[in-house]
């Protein structure tokens, strides 16, 4: 134990002894890590691929739990209440930053009562189309909503998701009207679109790229800001003139008063995890991208995030389910 006062270690020296005992001494028991969706989303997916080398990298489990529900709140509700020791932890992903321009109430606030770790990933949205459509291509599609305002339908799964938001958002920058079809997660609202129930939707690269290769689905465009690799043939929204930039991202987040060295600790794991081979071809595999990242930056992009989809539920106004 550090001691700190008249006769023992100078106040200054203390803090920093302390700093180091915190440090070295985590973790001291096994971590968790909560993901605010179910099994088999972005989030939950990222976390399974990082959990068994963090564990290595840590020298305890990394342990995954589901808490599905409020598009991820009740999750990070539980992490903000949390003993703020590094051992228990958030999977946070972009549908959060919405979260609270949707929700009446919260039970916390991300920027005072979650402390930025490290993002982990982003997962891009491709804009696809029914088989059958009649567009092959996004001037043939704004065509077709403008001289039909309302006539076309766009899935997603759910309001407030990278989906409901990219297909309101490419409405806005468009100038056009669609109707907004939301389904019980986005794996429904792909399948709608296969079985023709609606007409289009902005999914996640990975749900989508085995059905455009096998002639199910057709690509338009993307809403990421540069060419995905996976599709490099795809134009971007922006360089067909509309600025609509959207991925969805995943990264970690701790109780607000986690101590400096933890979060430190933490942020160069999950660095060294991230640079391992083994790690980027199974995030590549399932269609992610590993992130350059601190947590600094990933606080500067939560707080942007939460700044930018403010405005996109306000103009669009999205409501919640």
């Amino acid at each position: 134990m550090v001691h700190c006062g008249m006769r023992s270690l100078p106040l200054v020296l203390c803090f920093a002894v302390a700093s180091a005992a915190a440090q070295s001494q985590y973790p001291s028991k096994p971590v968790r890590l909560i993901a605010g969706a179910p099994p088999g989303t972005p989030g939950d997916v990222v976390a399974r691929i990082i959990s068994e080398p963090l564990s290595a990298a840590l020298g305890q489990p990394v342990v995954i739990e589901n808490r599905p529900g409020a598009i991820g709140t009740i999750a990070l509700g539980a992490v903000s209440k949390a003993p703020a020791d590094g051992h228990t932890l958030g999977a946070i992903t972009m549908p959060q930053t919405i979260a609270p321009h949707l929700l009446p109430k919260l039970p916390y606030e991300i920027a005072s009562d979650l402390a930025p770790v490290r993002q982990l990933a982003w997962v891009s949205n491709v804009l696809v189309v029914r088989p059958s459509a009649p567009f092959r291509s996004v001037a043939e599609l704004v065509a077709a909503a403008k001289a039909r305002p309302q006539s076309l339908t766009f899935a997603s799964g759910g309001n407030g998701t990278p989906a409901h938001v990219a297909g309101e958002l490419f409405g806005l920058n468009a100038a056009i009207e669609m109707r907004h079809v939301p389904f019980n997660g986005a794996v429904a609202g792909v399948a709608a679109v296969m079985g023709e129930q609606v007409d289009m939707m902005f999914a996640i690269a990975p749900a989508v790229i085995p059905h455009l290769k096998a002639g199910k689905l057709r690509a338009l465009a993307t809403p990421a800001p540069s060419r995905l690799p996976a599709l490099p043939d795809l134009p971007t929204l922006a360089e067909l003139g509309y600025a609509v930039d959207v991925r969805d991202w995943t990264g970690i987040v701790a109780p607000a008063q986690t101590p400096k060295p933890v979060i430190r600790r933490l942020e160069s794991a999950i660095a060294t995890v991230l640079a391992k081979d083994e790690v980027k071809q199974r995030l590549a595999a399932a269609g992610f991208e590993p992130a350059e990242s601190s947590a600094d930056a990933f606080g500067k992009l939560i707080r942007t995030e939460l700044q930018k989809w403010g405005k996109v539920v306000n103009q669009a106004k999205i409501k919640p389910d």
